[in-house]
Formats: C-alpha cells, sequence, structure tokens
C-alpha cells in the first residue's frame, strides 16, 4: 500500500463485542477509537509512514491522570481520601494504594468516592481508574502530616496515548498490536 492510498478508516477484525480502529486523515493526523459496552476510550496525534510501517505519536503524556485538589489535617484516626467527579458513576472505579502501588495494597473507593487506611505517614497516593488499567497515578504528598486527600480526575484520564507506536502496511490494511488488548496479531481492514 503506497503512501498515498494510506488516508482512511482502518476498523479492528475478529474482535467480537469490540470496536476499534484508526482514521488515518492525509494531512498526517490520526484518531483512535475505542468502544466496549459503554466504555469508550480515544486517542490522536500524528502518523507517518516509514519503511513499510505506519509510526503514531501522540502529545506528551501528562504526568497524572488525577490532580491533588486539597489536603488537610482532619480529627480521626484514618487516612480518608476521596474523589471528585462530574460523573458519579466512575467513583466505585477507582482503586487507590499507599504503598506505590504495591501488590495487594489496593483498597476500591466505594460508591461516594472515598475510602480509608489505618493512619500512617502518607508519601504519596497511588489512584487507578479500573477503565484505564495500563497506568496509575503516584502523586506525592508534601504535607505528611496531612490524613485526608482530595482528588479528582484529569480531563485527559480516558485519552489513550502514542509514542512510535507501529503497525506493518500490507496490502489489505495494517497489522500488529493494540493499544489496550494484549497480543501482538491484530488486523485492521480499511474501511
Amino acid at each position: 500500500m503506497e503512501t498515498k492510498t494510506l488516508p482512511g478508516e482502518y476498523h479492528i477484525q475478529g474482535v467480537r463485542e469490540m470496536a476499534s480502529g484508526f482514521l488515518l486523515e492525509p494531512d498526517g493526523n490520526f484518531r483512535f477509537f475505542f468502544a466496549y459496552g459503554a466504555l469508550d476510550r480515544y486517542g490522536s496525534g500524528r502518523w507517518i509512514e516509514k519503511n513499510g510501517e505506519l509510526f503514531l505519536n501522540s502529545a506528551a503524556k501528562p504526568p497524572y491522570d488525577f490532580a491533588l485538589v486539597e489536603s488537610k489535617t482532619e480529627l480521626n484516626d484514618f487516612i480518608n481520601i476521596k474523589m471528585e467527579a462530574a460523573n458519579p458513576v466512575l467513583l466505585r472505579h477507582v482503586f487507590c494504594s499507599l504503598q506505590n502501588g504495591a501488590e495487594g495494597s489496593w483498597k476500591q473507593m466505594s460508591q461516594r468516592g472515598d475510602v480509608q487506611f489505618p493512619k500512617q505517614k502518607v508519601e504519596s497516593v497511588s489512584l487507578l481508574l479500573e477503565f484505564c488499567p495500563e497506568r496509575f497515578s503516584t502523586i506525592p504528598v508534601s504535607n505528611q502530616e496531612h490524613n485526608e486527600f482530595i482528588f479528582h480526575f484529569e480531563p485527559t484520564i480516558m485519552e489513550v496515548f502514542f509514542e512510535n507506536f507501529s503497525l506493518r502496511i500490507d496490502t489489505d490494511g495494517i497489522t500488529g498490536r493494540h493499544p489496550l488488548m494484549e497480543g501482538e496479531k491484530f488486523r485492521y481492514a480499511k474501511e
């Protein structure tokens, strides 16, 4: 497939109950989409073709997917982590760790968007949204005497970022990895 015929929409093949693919625009921009049930993820950036491969790159990923809104000392005997969200349905899908995401240290937030830990010195708070398991944020805490921390989602929480993501170009489409699923042999056919 020649570079001039590359622009177009490519849809993943052979994966049931999910839609995903890439829109390669003639000006070198691309858009990525992923829909599985009620979950939608997206991405965008620039594409280039080089030696039979397609390379995708996005703007730089923000350092954190969550922002610390406030921290303070409350009169209680536990550490309280809270989430603020415009969509309250997301709150119970947030997991939190006070030990840099170590296995067994994660706790799930309640439907109210809070979780408690035993009182301890807090150096950082790790947060993970269940719908974005490929990344989590570990946010340093400046005042280790505080025991209540309030966070909110960054606007890019559902965005997928690409860095030299490569796919092989062939006569019928493109093949290779998927940015969110395991495996190396996905096929994307041009629509």
